[in-house]
């Protein structure tokens, strides 16, 4: 049943094998034997894909609701509560993974020792139901519906630029003059659109949303990062990355009268399924490693630096 239902949502056989960790081979007896025990057809296999017949397709969603109230049975009957254990995916961007996640895993694994995190990094788009990924962890505005989400809290922006930039081009006074010559920003598009996503100021109730005058744009927190620090433009960066590179120097704050919009995090869920006591901890220990940002003063520090 659990090969069946990973082949369902990774549309191949061979990428239900890589995801379970058993040969092809393996999993194709399996859905096999569970289609002669049926006495149905569950898949229209083809070269390239397979897909649900309408009787697969309701034993499917039937299958999954099983198998969540199997892992809460279980969970439930041992010490599944009171020490999480087990695997899980979670996806997030690259410089969250690296910059906040990952230096304090060790106090996370303090906790709960038997938890295993499988942590895709990077600022790519991920499909949740055919990578297997148990949650993902992303800023900005959702537009996928048909996913399950949790706001869990907000990153602050601040407006920046290193000595040297600001030397060689001079220092903005209103936003406006990002768009021109001779100022420059930092572009960012999306990976998914490819289209360049603007800054917005806020001032009071005047609003200006910019997209500057550039020489590079990229589609990576880092590479954004590394493109401001070889003084290639003014950028917009979430305080906790902006806050040791302006004690230590590296970064100046500019137009300190305006404000970026702060960006939204929010932790995504496939649809239809069980959220576990293992990804549950997980979550929770996330929002408040948020948390802790803000009270460690990261907000506050990037406002008066």
């Amino acid at each position: 049943m659990q090969a069946y239902v990973r082949v369902v949502e990774a549309g191949t056989f061979t990428r239900a094998a890589d995801s379970l960790d058993l040969p092809k081979a393996t999993v194709t007896r399996l859905i096999q034997t569970l289609e002669s025990h049926l006495r149905t057809k569950l898949l229209n296999r083809t070269t390239r894909r397979v897909t649900v017949t309408p009787d697969g397709a309701a034993y499917y969603e039937r299958a999954l609701r099983l198998l969540s109230d199997l892992e809460e049975l279980e969970g439930s009957m041992s010490q599944a509560r009171v020490t999480p254990r087990g695997r899980i995916r979670v996806d997030v961007p690259g410089v969250v993974g690296r910059e906040m996640i990952i230096p304090h895993l060790p106090d996370f694994y303090a906790k709960y020792p038997d938890i295993q995190i499988e942590l895709g990094v990077s600022d790519r788009t991920v499909d949740l139901i055919s990578d297997n990924i148990d949650c993902v962890i992303r800023g900005g505005e959702l537009t996928d519906q048909s996913l399950v989400a949790r706001r869990i809290g907000e990153f602050h922006m601040v407006t920046c630029a290193t000595p040297e930039y600001l030397r060689r081009h001079g220092t903005p006074a209103h936003p406006l003059e990002l768009m021109q010559p001779p100022h420059r920003m930092v572009g960012y598009f999306s990976a998914r659109s490819g289209k360049l996503v603007p800054d917005t100021f806020r001032r009071g109730d005047e609003a200006v949303d910019v997209v500057g005058n550039h020489v590079i744009a990229v589609n990576d927190a880092t590479g954004y990062l590394n493109a401001g620090l070889a003084h290639l433009g003014v950028m917009q960066l979430t305080c906790f990355m902006a806050a040791p590179l302006m004690k230590s120097g590296q970064l100046v704050r500019v137009l300190e009268d305006w404000q970026a919009d702060p960006i939204p995090v929010h932790v995504v869920y496939p649809p239809n399924r069980h959220l576990s006591s293992k990804l549950r901890v997980f979550v929770d220990w996330v929002v408040e490693l948020l948390g802790q940002s803000a009270t460690a003063g990261l907000k506050v520090r990037c406002a008066a630096a």
